[in-house]
């Protein structure tokens, strides 16, 4: 049977301390149309391992230095997130070295003189399964982004903002360092809407999404549609000075978009309001009222005459 195009580029170490043993696996594998690496011990297996990330280990239980229990209990450090498949090959049929070395990780057991057949299709199956879990693992994370990420602005949404605003509280809270919180608002955006239609109203939030997301490049921050015209910025580790200066600058950049807008009360063009807080997060304090305190500076910002920002319920402006 000819292996497929998928299974032909697949990459097999063999970790055996027998050359012999070595060789007949390699011109059987080599035969099945794998790729094929090699190494006589476990130390080097795992060197071997780190620098070609094989899809599957065929792996010896008694050799010198390390041992295949040991040599697989180190692989499984190795690879927590890719799931290589481990099949142990030994001469050992004992019921306690088969728990054994289900125990330390291995996928799947045969026992020498190998049954050649039986070794081809648990190859192909171990493969297989393990290629299947990293692809059902990808289209889980991808589906996982999706639920927390905006559709109209790509930032993350509501729930993206709430997760993510809750992990960085309690490590914030943990670390005691400085943990920020910007609330922006698009000013008189309904009236933005009413006079350009919904579509030009969210080619508007669109690039306002994208212009917040260019100030704030950090890869601990995150940029969220809060609301309709809403956004929140998370600045993990940023003091008052670090959040006040990213808040001038999302007006700011707001402001130079220049995107008209004939019925705003404060200025031609589309402009931005926003309120911020800073807080070392404590055992008894509440990520609810740190919310609550950036939206109250987002209303003074706004009462006290929009295209400015505010700080905590002072009236701090630029």
């Amino acid at each position: 049977m000819k292996a497929s195009r998928q299974e032909s580029q697949s990459l097999v170490l063999i970790v055996d301390d027998e050359p012999f043993i070595r060789m007949i696996l390699r011109t059987f594998l080599e035969r099945e149309a794998y790729q094929i690496v090699e190494a006589q011990n476990g130390i080097e297996a795992l060197t071997m391992y780190k620098q070609v990330h094989p899809d599957i280990v065929l792996l010896d239980a008694i050799m010198p230095d390390m041992d295949g229990f040991e040599c697989c209990t180190q692989l499984q450090i190795l690879d927590c997130s890719k799931h290589t498949p481990v099949l142990m090959i030994t001469g050992l049929d004992d019921e306690e070295s088969v728990d054994h070395a289900f125990e330390v990780g291995a996928m799947d057991y045969i026992t020498k003189p190998i049954h050649w057949p039986v070794l081809r299709q648990r190859v192909k199956r171990l493969i297989q399964q393990s290629q299947l879990q990293q692809k059902l693992e990808a289209v889980n994370l991808e589906l996982q982004r999706l639920v927390t990420i905006d559709g109209l602005t790509e930032v993350a949404n509501r729930r993206g903002f709430e997760e993510y605003f809750y992990q960085e509280w309690q490590r914030m809270k943990r670390e005691q360092h400085p943990l920020s919180l910007i609330l922006c608002d698009v000013d008189f955006f309904k009236s933005y809407n009413d006079t350009y239609g919904h579509r030009a109203g969210d080619r508007c939030l669109t690039k306002i999404a994208q212009t917040i997301k260019d100030i704030v490049k950090r890869p601990g921050d995150l940029v969220a549609r809060y609301g309709g015209e809403e956004f929140a910025v998370i600045l993990p580790n940023t003091d008052t000075e670090g959040a006040t200066y990213v808040a001038e600058k999302i007006c700011d950049a707001v402001r130079k978009l220049a995107i008209p807008h004939q019925n705003s009360q404060v200025s031609p063009y589309v402009t931005m309001s926003a309120g911020f807080t800073t807080e070392i997060p404590q055992p008894n304090s509440d990520l609810e009222e740190m919310i609550a305190i950036a939206d109250r500076a987002l209303y003074q910002a706004k009462t006290a005459g929009r295209d400015r920002f505010v700080q905590n319920i002072l009236a701090t402006q630029k």
